[in-house]
C-alpha cells in the first residue's frame, strides 16, 4: 500500500463519524443539534462527493451560543492567570496527541497537502502554549510616576467575543485568534468558515476534552448571512476578529456599529516579493516558488507579484518557469503533492476567470494557464485530478501593474511577473494597490533594504526572507488588509480593557470652589 492509499484510508476512518452524523453546533460545553435543523453537503475539494452533512446556524442558534458565552464569562475572567496557563497548556497537549487525525481531516476538508497540514496542527499548538504562558501576566500593566501622584494600569478581559475564521488553513488560523482571547479571559463564540467547518469541530471537542468551563468556547456553523451576522450583531458580544476577505469586514463594520463593537480586520493581500538584481538568486528564487505556490496560492501573505528588476529578468524567469512546471500537483493526502486543488468549485471557477483577463490585459501565460481536465492535460492526469479543483500553477508575464491580475487577489496558485529598472519604480509598483498587508525584498545591499522597509506600506515586510512568523512580533495589515495587529502583547490590547488608576501622594494642592470665609 503507497503513501497516499495509508493516508486515505486513515483518513476515511477520521471522517466517518462526519458523514455518518449530522455536524451541528458546540454550545455550553455539548454538542447541539436542534431537531428539524436545516443542513448543507460539506464536499471535498478532491473530488467534490461529500463529506457529510452540516446544520446551517439560525439566529436563535447564535443566540443561544452568545449567552452562554456571556453566562461563563465572569467565572473565567476571575480564574486566576496561573490556572488558565494550565488548561490552555492541557488543550496544546490534546492537539498534539490528535495532529495526525487533524492533518488528515483538514486535507480533505480545504484541500492543503498533507506536507502543510501536518506542519499547521503542531502550529496550532505551539500558538496555544506561547499564549498560556503569557496568561498569568495578561492584565500586567505600566507604573508612571510623577512628583505627587503615582499612575498605573491595569488590563481586564473585554468580554464575550466572535471570532470568524476563513477556509484557507482554518484549523491554525482558528488557533491563532482563539488562543490569547483565551489566555486574556475572554469567552468565545466561533463561526468557522462554511466551506470547511471539521477542524473547528475538532477544536471545539479539545476544548471539552481539555477542561475549559461549560460555555466558554462556542462554536456555531452556517453561513455569514444569517450566523454571522447576528454574531457581529449581539449584543453580548464586545469584540470581533475576522480573518477573510475585505469586503467582508466592511460588512462586519457596519452590522457592528450600533453595538460599538471592538474589531480586528486581518483581511486580502496583493503583496509584492521585490527582486533586485543583486539578491542572492537561488534563495530568492525557492522563497518565490514558495511564496505563491505552497497553500495551492490560498494564503493572505502570499507574494502574488513578483517585482523584478530587468537585469536579471530573463535569467530569473527562465529558471523560474522550470521550477513552476515542475510543481507536483495532486491529491493532498499524497505526501509528494506540493499543489493541491482549490477549496470550492465556485472559487476554482473564479481562479480560472484570470486567465482570460490576463490575455485580455495584454499578460502573456508562461506556464499553465487552465485546469485540470480531459482538454488541458493528459488522460491519465485527467482521471485522477478532472473531479477536483485542481488548476495548474501559472505564471503570467509581460505585465504591468495596472493590470486586473496585478491588482486584484486572485488567491490562487498564480503569479504575476512584473518588470522594473530603478529603486523609485519598485516602491511605486509596490504601493501601487489598495492592499497592504506583506511585503518581500531580495537585496545584497543593507542600505537599499532600510530605505525600502521605510518606503512601502506594509503591516509587515521580510527582508532576504519567506513569510517567517515570530510569535511575539506584530502581525495585520494596513490600508485594505485590515485593522489592528495580532501576536504577542498586540492581541492583548485587542482583547482587553486597558484601565488607568491614579493614586496621590498626599501633598498636592486640591484646588478649592466656594470656600466661606470665617
Amino acid at each position: 500500500m503507497s503513501a497516499l492509499e495509508q493516508n486515505i484510508a486513515s483518513a476515511e476512518a477520521y471522517l466517518e463519524r462526519f458523514k455518518a452524523n449530522t455536524v451541528g453546533h458546540f454550545i455550553a460545553g455539548k454538542p447541539v443539534l436542534a431537531a428539524g435543523a436545516k443542513t448543507y453537503t460539506n464536499v471535498t475539494p478532491t473530488n467534490n462527493s461529500s463529506l457529510g452533512e452540516v446544520v446551517i446556524g439560525t439566529e436563535a442558534d447564535v443566540d443561544q451560543a452568545c449567552e452562554a458565552a456571556e453566562a461563563a464569562f465572569v467565572a473565567w475572567r476571575d480564574m486566576p492567570g496561573s490556572e488558565r496557563k494550565k488548561i490552555l497548556h492541557h488543550f496544546a497537549d490534546k492537539i498534539v496527541e490528535r495532529a495526525e487525525g487533524i492533518a488528515l481531516v483538514e486535507s480533505m476538508d480545504c484541500g492543503q497537502p498533507i506536507r502543510f497540514m501536518k506542519q499547521a496542527a503542531i502550529r496550532g499548538a505551539a500558538n496555544f502554549r506561547f499564549f498560556a504562558d503569557k496568561a498569568a501576566e495578561a492584565k500586567n500593566g505600566l507604573s508612571l510616576h510623577q512628583e505627587e501622584h503615582t499612575n498605573f494600569t491595569v488590563r481586564t478581559p473585554i468580554g464575550p467575543v466572535g471570532i470568524i475564521t476563513p477556509w484557507n488553513t482554518p484549523f491554525m488560523l482558528a488557533t491563532w485568534k482563539i488562543a490569547p482571547a483565551l489566555a486574556a479571559g475572554c469567552t468565545i463564540v466561533h463561526k468557522p468558515a462554511e466551506l470547511t467547518p471539521l477542524s473547528a469541530m475538532l477544536l471545539a471537542e479539545i476544548a471539552a476534552d481539555a477542561g475549559l468551563l461549560s460555555g466558554v468556547w462556542n462554536t456555531v456553523n452556517g453561513f455569514g448571512e444569517v450566523a454571522g451576522k447576528r454574531l457581529t450583531e449581539h449584543p453580548a458580544i464586545k469584540a470581533v476578529a475576522l480573518v477573510g476577505e475585505s469586503s467582508t469586514g466592511s460588512h462586519i463594520m457596519r452590522q457592528g456599529a450600533d453595538t460599538l463593537k471592538r474589531m480586528h480586520f486581518e483581511l486580502g493581500g496583493k503583496n509584492p516579493v521585490i527582486v533586485f538584481d543583486d539578491a542572492d538568486f537561488d534563495r530568492a528564487l525557492d522563497a518565490v516558488v514558495f511564496m505563491i505556490y505552497s497553500l495551492n496560492g490560498q494564503r493572505c501573505t502570499s507574494s502574488s507579484r513578483l517585482v523584478l528588476q530587468s537585469g536579471i529578468k530573463h535569467k530569473f524567469l527562465a529558471a523560474l518557469s522550470q521550477r513552476v512546471k515542475a510543481l507536483k500537483v495532486g491529491h493532498p493526502l499524497d505526501p509528494q503533492t506540493e499543489v493541491g486543488p482549490l477549496v470550492h468549485v465556485e472559487h476554482f471557477e473564479k481562479v480560472l476567470s484570470y486567465m482570460d483577463i490576463a490575455k485580455q490585459d495584454g499578460a502573456s501565460i508562461e506556464v499553465g494557464g487552465a485546469g485540470y481536465d480531459h482538454g488541458h492535460c493528459s488522460v491519465a492526469t485527467a482521471s485522477n485530478l478532472a473531479k477536483g479543483n485542481f488548476v495548474q500553477p501559472t505564471l503570467f508575464c509581460v505585465a504591468n501593474n495596472k493590470m486586473r491580475i496585478a491588482q486584484e487577489e486572485i488567491f490562487g496558485p498564480v503569479l504575476t511577473a512584473i518588470e522594473f529598472d530603478t529603486e523609485a519604480q519598485a516602491i511605486e509598483i509596490a504601493n501601487d494597490t489598495a492592499y497592504g498587508l506583506a511585503g518581500y525584498i531580495w537585496t545584497n545591499d543593507n542600505s537599499r533594504a532600510m530605505r525600502l522597509a521605510h518606503a512601502i506600506d506594509a503591516g509587515m515586510l521580510w527582508i532576504n526572507s519567506e513569510n517567517n512568523r515570530n510569535l511575539p512580533s506584530p502581525f495585520g495589515g494596513t490600508k485594505m488588509s485590515g485593522i489592528g495587529r495580532d501576536g504577542g502583547d498586540y492581541s492583548f490590547d485587542f482583547y482587553m480593557e486597558t484601565k488607568n488608576v491614579c493614586i496621590a501622594h498626599g501633598t498636592h494642592k486640591v484646588p478649592v470652589l466656594g470656600a466661606v470665609n470665617d
